[in-house]
């Protein structure tokens, strides 16, 4: 099919097959999901497309950890997620993971069975349609497609039509099938449907030429600018560093853009925003001139709380995303359109007026443990040699102990404050030399990000599943996934699915008996001490009656005992059950005010 030039049609034994046939085309390598009754057909066409070397199955042990392996998977690769459950609970347990791929932008496809068309009304077990349990109403507001297919004529249509609003929208689609309909034959033609869905989700390269060039004054002429790095920039990131060098810029990044950067560059400030450094902050603060922001959403946990030293007249956003842009109103300029080809026509710019742009080697990294210009909180502790072993050494052992090729993942909860503040793994990042033909080099995924964190929408346990679909869209490089105890006890089940795919994941587990980020809420507050205890886990046992390697680390010296190299060469997981000091707060002061502000502006109401 993929080799399709003219539009001859193809009988088909099933819709199912059909489906099957459409996703190898589109290259989907792999699909995450549960079997079931209503989904069976499928299932059964992802047999004979595995038996032919197509597309390979990953079952999760929860609908909502299938989503978050989709989301991981997108992350990592670029390539859409595929999710596959069954009608009723096998749906709706997936709208956590929905909603989580919805506010953080991740093209996703779902598709969910349905009882027969013939019994819908009839009580059918399970069924989700309009007249039972609706779960096409229910996703739409999670989703920016969802349909139920009632004729199997509409299938090709609908199905295109889902996979563009995926990659144009960036974000999940829904399409439900009943089971009846995936075991109908059909004889299609779809290589007209090939030709248009190949053009169309491609990314647009149009900017708006007259803003680059205003920019390109503006930096041209600005003493020394400040760039405010985002998520949103991975593809362009080298560019950006190339434009660091060429302006003499310094530069912060979002908590979930630390991982796009050499943290030892010298003209590294720190992350602002949550978990953020102060050195960030009082970069953002004193500077007199422009702060650049490539890519960045300004929600609460990338802006600081709305900071009024970075949302003001002196910045410029440029960002690809309309509704990024809407969160900026009050900026000296915005600059829409794809950020690779902005930060490529900004070089350009600066060859034509300076000639060749060159990072210098004697820039690119700082000697030592730690970048002088980033300052971290309570730094003594980060090499503490006390027990219980403070959160802040364990990051330091996990920067130092894996290599750099590695994928760190943070859960939601104080992983996600400790790892962006204090991790910081040796950089690999090669000398650039800009060239005309970089944008065309395929040299990056677009993707490429060593931090991988979950800031909007945020459920626990997102870093679990999100974890194996980093792993098995990239199974060369470790990943290292950091979750608390209370985020692990909600979605740990998935490790098993590690262990059966023979995906190479070290689990590093915070284990303080409680949830961490609310037991220090309320220490910091004052309020009441409830709700935040869990009963004390050994999770090295648990794990080894899995057969999955299984290690309690209490001081800085048990790390010594444990063969590293062993677990990055496992075929399969490992788990470190690491009992953390309970009373080392995180740096989590901007999330508390801004949940004061809440409170404040209620009682004044």
């Amino acid at each position: 099919l993929k080799n399709l030039t003219s539009d001859l049609s193809i009988h088909y034994d099933s819709a199912a097959d059909l489906l099957i046939n459409y996703l190898e085309h589109i290259g989907i390598e792999h699909v995450f999901g549960i079997p079931g009754g209503a989904i069976e057909p499928i299932f059964n066409s992802l047999a004979k497309s595995a038996e032919r070397g197509g597309i390979k199955t990953v079952i999760a042990r929860h609908e909502a950890g299938a989503a978050f392996m989709a989301d991981g998977y997108f992350r990592e690769t670029g390539k859409m997620g595929v999710c596959l459950t069954t009608s009723g609970p096998g749906a709706t347990n997936l709208i956590t993971g929905l909603a989580c791929a919805y506010n953080n932008q991740i093209p996703m496809l779902v598709i969910t069975g349905q009882p027969a068309l013939p019994f819908f009304g009839k009580g059918a077990f399970q069924e989700s349609a309009c007249t039972g349990v609706d779960l096409i109403s229910m996703f739409r507001h999670c989703t920016y497609y969802s349909s139920l297919l009632s004729h199997q004529n509409q299938l090709i249509a609908k199905l295109s039509s889902a996979v563009l609003t995926a990659y144009q929208s960036q974000g999940p689609v829904h399409l439900s099938m009943p089971v009846d309909i995936m075991r109908q034959p059909m004889t299609e033609s779809l290589s007209s449907y090939f030709k248009i869905v190949d053009k169309l989700h491609q990314k647009p390269t149009s900017i708006d030429e007259e803003s680059v060039e205003e920019l390109f004054i503006l930096l041209k002429n600005s003493s020394r600018p400040v760039f405010f790095i985002g998520a949103g920039a991975a593809e362009a990131i080298d560019n950006i560093m190339l434009l660091v060098d060429a302006t003499d810029a310094l530069f912060v990044s979002t908590p979930d853009a630390k991982g796009l950067i050499n943290p030892f560059h010298p003209a590294y400030r720190g992350v602002f925003g949550l978990g953020g450094h102060d050195s960030a902050i009082d970069t953002i603060g004193l500077n007199s001139g422009y702060t650049v922001a490539f890519g960045a959403e300004f929600d609460e946990f990338t802006s600081n709380n709305w900071c009024k030293d970075l949302l003001n007249k002196q910045l410029i956003h440029v960002d690809n995303t309309s509704s990024n842009l809407l969160h900026s109103p009050m900026a000296r300029l915005h600059v829409r359109g794809r950020i690779l080809t902005i930060c490529d026509q900004l070089c350009r710019r600066f060859i034509e007026e300076y000639g060749d742009i060159t990072v210098r080697a004697d820039k690119t990294t700082i000697e030592g443990k730690n970048n002088p210009n980033v300052t971290l909180f309570n730094p003594e502790k980060y090499n503490s040699e006390q027990s219980p072993l403070k959160p802040q050494r364990l990051m330091k052992e996990l920067s130092e102990r894996f290599p750099p090729d590695t994928r760190f993942l943070a859960d939601i909860g104080n992983s996600m404050i400790w790892a962006p503040h204090y991790l910081q793994p040796v950089n690999r990042r090669q000398r650039q030399i800009y060239k005309p033909e970089f944008l065309q080099s395929g040299r990056r995924s677009g993707r490429t990000n060593w931090l991988r964190l979950c800031l909007n929408f945020a459920p626990m346990g997102w870093a679990i599943g999100a974890a194996i679909g980093i792993a098995r869209g990239r199974p060369s490089y470790p990943v290292v996934c950091i979750a608390g105890d209370g985020a692990y006890l909600m979605s740990g089940q998935e490790i098993t699915v590690a262990e059966q795919e023979s995906l190479n994941i070290i689990y590093v587990i915070l284990n303080d008996s409680a949830y961490g980020m609310v037991m220090h809420g309320q220490r910091i507050t004052g309020a009441a001490p409830i709700g935040y205890q869990l009963n004390q886990v050994d999770f090295a046992q648990q794990v080894q009656a899995m057969s999955i390697p299984g290690f309690v680390i209490k001081s800085p010296k048990d790390f010594a005992d444990i063969d590293f190299d062993a677990l990055l060469s496992r075929k399969g997981p490992s788990l470190l059950d690491v009992r953390i000091d309970p009373n080392e707060t995180p740096p989590m002061e901007t999330r508390l005010k801004t949940l004061g502000a809440y409170a404040e502006t209620e009682a004044t109401e």
